[in-house]
């Protein structure tokens, strides 16, 4: 039976109704990339369940193993916690790669995943991102000025109440002094490449995301660094699912972890953990 991973996308829509209010409404809106399924049963190729954030090295490692292989593995993008959750209710997963430790303990305690097959396998930087038409950096230091600088706009970043990258944000705000002063002007998204959009977009003077999703959009630019220390370390673990098809989701779970793999990703600015 087939399985077809459903993609949310926003509407275009009159001049007249894309104010920056009915913008930031719609963007948030959006769906976790590739998250929603409709299943009928297990897809033939592998299904591999990603953080988000590794849409763009994901995207280029799936087509080198398809040259390689000539098997195409099925891409599902969204917030981890989000993809957690849908492997529990049965989703057809085979691989997940989740962008913190906690949703990967929670795939673990649900008995979803195989824990001898759990690895971590890649780091990340969390940075502070404004558009890349505007100047000037922000000194990401204890009692940063950073609620002035959002003035009267947005501050946008992942759902701190679940996603990875939010939860990461909103505990280095917290170290630092400065999230009670904008946790007001959060602009929750429900994935980090959504608050990466609203930047882009110029909906939001600033956002709070990785730096290799930074990379990877032209409109925005990295106004500051948080310091390592200021979050609990940024790290990716991959795991084997226990309804996996082994045959199929064991060779690319390997390839993975391979040297030529290990150096895509570390092109696309990820590190090891």
């Amino acid at each position: 039976m087939k399985a077809v991973a459903t993609t949310v996308t926003v509407s275009h829509t009159s001049q007249a109704s894309n104010t920056p209010g009915t913008m930031l409404r719609r963007a948030l809106g959006v769906a976790a990339v590739g998250a929603s399924l409709l299943f009928a049963g297990h897809a033939a190729a592998q299904q591999v369940f990603a953080a988000a954030s590794m849409k763009d090295a994901l995207d280029d490692l799936s087509a080198a193993y398809t040259k390689e292989t000539g098997k195409k593995p099925v891409l599902v993008y969204g917030a981890s916690s989000t993809l957690a959750r849908q492997i529990e209710k049965g989703a057809p997963a085979d691989v997940f790669i989740s962008a913190d430790q906690d949703w990967m303990d929670y795939a673990q305690k649900h008995d979803l995943i195989d824990t001898k097959t759990r690895t971590n396998l890649l780091g990340n930087e969390l940075v502070l991102i404004a558009p890349a038409t505007t100047s000037g950096d922000v000194d990401l230091k204890t009692g940063a000025d950073l609620d002035a600088k959002i003035g009267n706009g947005k501050l946008a970043m992942g759902d701190p109440a679940h996603v990875p990258a939010g939860l990461y944000g909103k505990a280095a705000l917290e170290k630092l002094g400065i999230w009670s002063k904008v946790q007001g002007k959060v602009a929750a998204a429900d994935n980090v490449r959504n608050a990466l959009l609203l930047v882009a977009r110029g909906e939001a003077p600033y956002g709070i995301v990785y730096k290799t999703d930074a990379n990877a959009e032209k409109r925005v630019r990295i106004a500051g660094t948080f310091p390592a220390d200021s979050h609990a370390p940024i790290v990716y673990p991959v795991a084997v699912t226990k309804q996996a098809n082994r045959a199929d989701a064991d060779p690319f779970f390997k390839f993975l972890q391979t040297p030529t793999a290990q150096a895509t990703f570390q092109r696309f600015g990820f590190t090891r953990p």
